[in-house]
C-alpha cells in the first residue's frame, strides 16, 4: 500500500472545536495560522515533519466539514485510515474517497465510516 499525496476527509455534524481538540491532541503540534469565514488554517507537526491543514466547514451543505491534510506525511498511510481514527474519537460519521485520485477511478465512491461500520457508497458531491 502506497501513501497517498494527502488527506481529505469530511466529518458530519461535528463542532469545529471538537476536531480541532483531536487533531490537537493527535500532533506534535498544531497551530492555528489563518482563518477566514468558513476557512481554516492550521500549520501541524509530526514526527518532525511540518505540513498545512486546512479545516473547511459547511464544505458540503450545512452538515459536512471538510479536513485537508495537505501532505503525504501524515499517521495515516491512505484516507480511509484516518476516516477510520477520526469516526472513532470524534463519535461521528465520516467519509473518504474510496480510492486515492487515480485515472480511471469512480469519483462518485467514497467509504461511509460510522461506529465501527465501513460502507462503500456512491456519493455525488457536485
Amino acid at each position: 500500500m502506497t501513501n497517498h499525496p494527502d488527506i481529505e476527509i469530511y466529518i458530519k455534524n461535528t463542532r469545529l472545536s471538537s476536531i480541532v481538540d483531536w487533531l490537537s491532541a493527535r500532533f506534535e503540534q498544531f497551530e492555528p495560522t489563518a482563518s477566514k469565514g468558513m476557512l481554516h488554517q492550521y500549520e501541524a507537526r509530526w514526527q518532525q515533519q511540518r505540513f498545512a491543514v486546512a479545516i473547511h466547514e459547511r464544505a458540503l451543505g450545512k452538515s459536512w466539514i471538510s479536513v485537508w491534510f495537505q501532505s503525504a506525511h501524515t499517521p495515516w498511510q491512505i484516507d480511509l485510515e484516518c476516516a477510520r481514527e477520526a469516526s472513532e474519537k470524534l463519535n461521528a460519521q465520516v467519509r473518504c474517497i474510496a480510492s486515492g485520485w487515480q485515472e480511471g477511478d469512480d469519483p462518485d465512491e467514497w467509504w461511509r465510516v460510522e461506529k465501527g461500520q465501513e460502507t462503500k457508497i456512491q456519493w455525488v458531491t457536485d
